[in-house]
């Protein structure tokens, strides 16, 4: 009796949210954790859309994680999740965004804030995860991601190719390499050759 409430509730949030690209909250929470390390998912925050595409909080953290869901105005399928450390970055990233900034606006206004002391960055390495795939096979109804594919990115503010050893492209498939060395974006890009 329990499962059959359970696939009733789950098929009414799906039909309320079919009149849109909109996926149930649950599907988005379930595909949004796929990228955190898996000790971290039950207690991650989750950021996801309401069935107006407005940016939301969909499950309550506990832990050091945050975690953003698939934007449905993309092609494809791609969730990230990072340290709470990199919160301000990302939340003033997303309201840049929001208020219709390019990229490059978004790059000199958070440069400046970083460089004014207005926009804190961590003060230690901080990670985000990155898995995405193709819509082809994601799987709508479970929120499972067949084939995807992990990416990772250590904010390492500052850091340049002396402090850190690192190359600034990567020479060699799966090798480390600092993005954006010297500044406050710095970081190290991995992308796993057997990924």
């Amino acid at each position: 009796m329990k499962n059959l409430i359970l696939a009733a509730i789950l098929f009414i949030s799906i039909a309320a949210y079919s009149q849109s690209d909109i996926l149930p909250p649950e599907i988005q929470i379930k595909t949004a954790l796929l990228a955190a390390p898996t000790e971290e998912r039950s207690g991650a925050m989750v950021y996801g859309y309401d069935k107006n595409g407005k940016m939301v909080v969909l499950k309550e953290g506990t832990n050091n994680m945050v975690c953003i869901a698939d934007n449905p105005d993309f092609d494809g399928v791609q969730v990230a999740c990072y340290s709470k450390k990199l919160e301000p970055f990302m939340a003033r990233g997303r309201q840049l965004s929001a208020e219709g900034k390019s990229e490059i606006e978004k790059r000199k206004i958070r440069k400046e804030e970083v460089e004014s002391g207005k926009l804190k960055m961590p003060d230690a390495p901080s990670t985000l995860y990155v898995f995405a795939g193709s819509d082809e096979k994601y799987d709508k109804t479970t929120g499972e991601l067949k084939d995807g594919k992990f990416r990772y990115v250590i904010y390492i503010p500052y850091a340049t190719t002396e402090s850190t050893g690192l190359p600034a492209k990567p020479e060699a498939p799966g090798m480390p390499w600092l993005m954006d060395p010297g500044t406050h974006r710095a970081h190290i890009m991995i992308s796993p050759a057997n990924n």
